[in-house]
């Protein structure tokens, strides 16, 4: 007699390898995918896995485009990408268990960073989801406990007649105000068997925008158009509505100085005279948000990158236009205006006078467009002196030689390495929304594929150029499988590894804090050979050659690695 959990197994086994349905039977992966293409979607990224090959069989009959990556955390992050170069929803297709719970840390910086990833795994046949434990390959408990505290919201397809409402309430909430990423299960079964039912055609979505309250913008307008030295904080939520040009006007009508937290790099114009740019890990760029009689933060929440590790103190008011109403004085009391950072910034102006209040005399800049370019200009220079009284030259060198290489608009995906941090601050992005990071969740390997998600994009749309990933060796050792990946699509990217031998922020971190690093050195492969292993062209170079052989990089078809060998520190802190 065949134990249970065996049989349960033999029954996974069989479903998977069932003969190929007739062409003109179509199956549950059918809905999904049809389901996916009526929503809008073009193209697909994941990874097969026994309980999903009913969706992968569907792909080859649709239209859309397959990007298969070798991980499923690196199939997410490059959902994740993609979902930020489109502004739209991204979706990733996965399979039970192991392949499903591999997304997790993805979908954990997709939340962070308000990216609309719509995950689609498979689940155990029907007969297993009743939490009992028989033994199915892949079977947990309670898959969609794991994801429950990760994502936006999570749904589930039990018969094939649910799968389209299911993908469209996915794609609505996923799309919603803030953007986030969510989960929809769907069992093998049902996956796998045949459907009666028309082709999905039309699943109609109305994704819910937050919008301001009007007496709320009242009295936010009231308190900046009172204010003698109002200040700006503009977040990731002013790139993600594309509210660029309201902030703007917004501060220019107020002669208010702008700072972006690293998540708004390219909110505001660089060189601007009302840019304080982004140095947020700087005291004096801390003191002064904290000096604002009105600081306007918009679109940021002042979690830790933004509030200087929390030692950022409000001495004056705040004004807070977020769309995650979670982030609402969740770190400081705010007069909290929950709306989309476009919508709040328009109302806003149509409140404000031509002339604020607030302004005249003293040590106040509101009204007086050459008092507060003084102010900015006064900021830009201390943090100039503080930089160049530590002697970080070979720092600033590399990171000149990659702003000096790339195009102005030219999107760029970075890891979790020291260049990163430095770019958060010192980084010139040019256009809203080409620096892309893992700040927000803060996981390693996020840098390549996520590039090879945003030239997917620019791909779909016909542009032309390439896309640039940085990494540093450590991280870079979690992306090596998807130079197969960029090989096998031919996708642009110029991937650019700063080998150190180790972690090298957590080198820094830990010889600042305990007086020397353990664990934090690498062996590590030859990255050159390495990428030509794979027919991927690679050049080692130089901090002096780093321009020129990123601009060749650029300027070739397909993918190219580039490999420095340099050991970057990080300027000093100034919060502790």
């Amino acid at each position: 007699m065949t134990p249970p959990d065996a049989a349960q197994a033999d029954d996974s086994r069989r479903l998977a390898a069932q003969p190929a349905p007739a062409t003109t039977v179509r199956t549950g992966g059918d809905l999904v995918v049809e389901s996916l293409a009526a929503l809008g979607a073009r193209t697909v990224f994941g990874l097969p896995g026994q309980h999903a090959l009913g969706m992968f069989d569907a792909l080859r009959r649709s239209d859309l485009r397959y990007v298969g990556l070798r991980v499923e955390n690196n199939a997410g992050f490059a959902a994740d990408g993609y979902a930020r170069a489109t502004r739209g929803a991204a979706a990733l297709m996965v399979s039970t268990g192991p392949g499903a719970l591999t997304t997790l840390a993805a979908l954990q910086e997709a939340a962070a960073a308000s990216a609309a990833v719509v995950a689609v795994g498979s689940q155990v046949p029907r007969a297993g989801l009743d939490q009992g434990r028989h033994g199915y390959l892949h079977e947990l408990t309670d898959q969609s406990a794991s994801f429950r505290q990760v994502v936006k919201s999570v749904h589930t397809a039990r018969t094939a007649s649910q799968i389209p409402s299911a993908l469209a309430a996915a794609w609505e909430s996923a799309l919603g105000v803030p953007h986030g990423p969510v989960w929809l299960e769907i069992p093998q079964d049902v996956l796998s068997e045949p459907v009666d039912a028309p082709v999905v055609t039309a699943l109609p979505v109305a994704p819910r925008t937050p919008t301001p309250r009007p007496e709320v913008v009242a009295e936010a307008a009231r308190r900046l158009a009172s204010a003698r030295r109002p200040v700006v904080l503009a977040g990731g939520g002013v790139v993600r509505a594309g509210a660029e040009a309201e902030l703007l006007a917004l501060a220019e009508q107020l002669s208010a100085p702008v700072a972006t937290t690293f998540g708004g790099k390219g909110a505001f114009p660089w060189t601007h005279p009302l840019s304080l740019q982004s140095w947020l890990e700087d005291r004096h760029t801390t003191d002064l948000l904290g000096e604002a009689d009105v600081l306007l933060v918009v679109g940021s929440g002042l979690g830790e990158l933004s509030s200087n590790y929390h030692t950022f103190r409000p001495r004056g008011r705040i004004v807070q236009i977020e769309a995650d109403a979670g982030k609402l004085e969740a770190n400081h009391p705010a007069l909290g205006v929950h709306a989309d950072a476009r919508e709040a910034l328009a109302a806003l102006l149509t409140h404000l006078p031509a002339a604020p209040r607030g302004a005249g005399g003293g040590d106040g800049w509101a009204g007086d467009p050459k008092a507060a370019a003084r102010v900015t200009a006064l900021l830009l220079e201390r943090v100039r002196a503080r930089l160049d009284a530590q002697g970080l030259q070979l720092e600033r060198q590399v990171l000149q030689a990659v702003r000096t290489a790339l195009p102005d608009t030219a999107p760029s995906c970075w890891d979790m390495t020291v260049l990163a941090y430095w770019a958060w601050s010192a980084f010139d992005a040019r256009t809203p929304g080409a620096m892309n990071s893992a700040q927000g969740a803060g996981g390693l390997g996020y840098g390549l594929p996520a590039a090879l998600g945003v030239a997917a994009a620019r791909a779909e749309r016909g542009e032309a150029g390439g896309v640039l990933a940085v990494s540093g060796d450590g991280g870079a050792m979690y992306s090596l499988a998807e130079l197969a990946t960029l090989r096998q699509h031919d996708l642009p990217v110029t991937w650019l590894v700063v080998d150190d031998g180790g972690y090298g922020i957590l080198r820094s971190y830990m010889t600042q804090a305990y007086g020397e690093a353990t664990a934090t050195e690498l062996a590590r492969p030859d990255f050159v050979a390495l990428a030509q292993a794979f027919g991927v062209p690679a050049t080692r170079t130089t901090a002096e050659r780093l321009a020129e052989d990123l601009a060749a990089a650029f300027a070739a078809p397909g993918p190219h690695v580039v490999v420095l060998p340099a050991r970057l520190e990080m300027f000093a802190p100034t919060h502790l």
